[in-house]
């Protein structure tokens, strides 16, 4: 009897759709994976993405030279497999490898970890992640937030807004939110944020916006807890009946340190006073 192996009874693949995930996240920089460099038409240089275009252009020592680059302007790609120059495209006019497994031909976009979700947002302009089903867009703030984070959709239509929170700056870190990889969040205020920072300043015991100075988290059980604390040694005087109250924190061991300080000094004045009234030089003798 013949003996066939598993692997004569699996389908092999067309050559040409292997050849398209030839070297698939084998190439990139650390913002994106992808088999294709850009040239940036700005300075006509080549750069393994537009991040890393900007990051080295915005350190240069004269300002005058210091630019950024505009995503749509690219028009020309480099192969990373092949090494051939072309332009924006997908698939690689010469070894026919996918330089993107995701690709925007309106930003000029490629990137090959498909698990992010990337999709185009025609309102933004530019290409997100998360998935498309999970998004809205808020076209008064500029808002994106996916389900799990800050804003589900079901909160479309109910969600603090401030105009153009996300055209502005990340007011820890200070790098320009519209355009930055990093996750965002939006705070209770309205105000926008990295998630990074956002962590990092509740890791810091920082509960204010940075911005407006409102607190950003729930304080309900902090203030429970502080109330607590404060009625095991307090002393509630009652003014009136509305029972509008004043608090004297006064903690126990305080509150003993001056009532032995307070019988001390009046021990002292009783004893002085008997010292005066002996000496025979005193007038009242």
């Amino acid at each position: 009897m013949a003996e066939f192996s598993s692997a004569s009874t699996l389908p092999t693949p067309p050559e040409s759709q292997t050849r398209l995930h030839f070297g698939k996240l084998q190439h990139g920089c650390e913002h994106y994976k992808r088999r294709c460099k850009i040239r940036a038409p700005c300075c006509n240089q080549i750069f393994s993405c537009r991040h890393c275009h900007n990051d080295a252009m915005g350190s240069l020592s004269d300002p005058k030279e210091r630019h950024e680059l505009v995503r749509r302007d690219v028009k020309q790609v480099i192969c990373s497999i092949c090494d051939t120059e072309q332009e924006a495209a997908k698939v690689c006019a010469n070894c026919g490898v996918n330089m993107g497994e995701y690709y925007c031909e309106i930003c000029k976009f490629y990137d090959d970890i498909t698990e992010k979700g990337q999709f185009h947002c025609d309102e933004c302009g530019i290409c997100r992640v998360g998935g498309r089903d999970n998004f809205f867009h808020c076209p008064t703030c500029g808002m994106f937030s996916c389900e799990g984070s800050c804003y589900s959709v079901s909160l479309q239509g109910n969600h603090p807004c401030v105009e153009n929170s996300m055209k502005s700056f990340c007011p820890v870190c200070y790098e320009y939110l519209f355009d930055s990889i990093k996750g965002t969040t939006i705070m209770t205020c309205g105000h926008t944020m990295h998630m990074d920072c956002f962590d990092e300043m509740a890791e810091q015991n920082q509960y204010r916006c940075p911005i407006c100075s409102k607190t950003i988290f729930d304080m309900s059980r902090n203030w429970e807890h502080l109330d607590q604390e404060v009625c095991s040694t307090s002393y509630q005087i009652f003014v009136d009946e509305n029972c509008w109250s004043l608090h004297m924190i006064i903690d126990d061991q305080i509150l003993g340190f001056f009532a032995n300080f307070l019988g001390i000094f009046i021990f002292v004045l009783v004893i002085a006073y008997l010292f005066v009234m002996a000496d025979p030089m005193y007038e009242g003798n």
